[in-house]
């Protein structure tokens, strides 16, 4: 029997089985890579670790353009903890929790943690009165919230220059929906970065930075909190 329900995007939907992704020989080349600069980031060599984590964030972002090419935000029964939708697809909160997962840090399991034990603090969008460890990581204003609490927020601004590789950045749409994706290493011929971001059509290197309201800009502090609780 289908059950259904709407995310923050009101977009009613249906459970189903979660299946496996599959990674292309490519993927697995460039998680090899990203595997080789943790290894140095763990062993030092004085590379600092908000920037390394950044640069490993921004490339784990890029590699999901061409590979996430839908966009769907039926609510799915998932693994846990490391639980995911099929990589063809997800949402734009899916690009912000698998590039990060990169760096170690599991987002899914990181906002049950935290809103097990502080579910008040979290936002009531959606008339829910316990965690739910599917949908939770996947909705942005959680997403929002829970970098708030663990220090990654950033001061918004309006100068390209202040936006690095890896950084995440939240948006109000036209619409009010709220939108989230990862700054690119890659950048305009005037400097300004692009963003990772799933809005309809898969994962897509736009240069979409400033074309929406900012709502937030968080960074990975160098000492980050990770699945610890507030």
């Amino acid at each position: 029997m289908s059950v259904r329900r709407k995310n923050d995007e009101g977009s009613p939907h249906c459970d189903r089985r979660r299946q496996a992704p599959e990674r292309s020989a490519g993927q697995l080349t460039a998680m090899s890579h990203r595997f080789v600069a943790i290894v140095l980031l763990l062993a030092g060599g004085g590379i600092r670790a908000d920037e390394s984590a950044g640069a490993i964030v921004a490339q784990a972002a890029l590699d999901q353009v061409g590979v996430t090419t839908n966009y769907d935000p039926a609510y799915r029964r998932l693994e846990f903890p490391n639980g995911d939708v099929p990589i063809s697809t997800g949402v734009c909160a899916d690009v912000v929790v698998r590039a990060l997962r990169e760096t170690g840090l599991d987002l899914q399991q990181a906002l049950n943690i935290d809103m097990h034990a502080h579910f008040a603090a979290y936002p009531a969008n959606w008339g829910l009165s316990r965690p739910d460890r599917n949908i939770d990581h996947r909705r942005v204003p959680n997403l929002r919230r829970w970098f708030q609490r663990k220090g990654w927020a950033l001061a918004i601004s309006d100068a390209a220059s202040d936006y690095a590789p890896g950084d995440v950045v939240s948006w109000a749409l036209p619409n009010g929906r709220p939108h989230i994706g990862v700054v690119s290493n890659s950048r305009t011929a005037s400097g300004r970065p692009l963003v990772v971001h799933n809005i309809a059509y898969g994962a897509r290197d736009e240069d979409v930075l400033f074309v929406w309201k900012i709502t937030g800009h968080y960074r990975q502090p160098v000492a980050a909190p990770g699945t610890s609780g507030a």
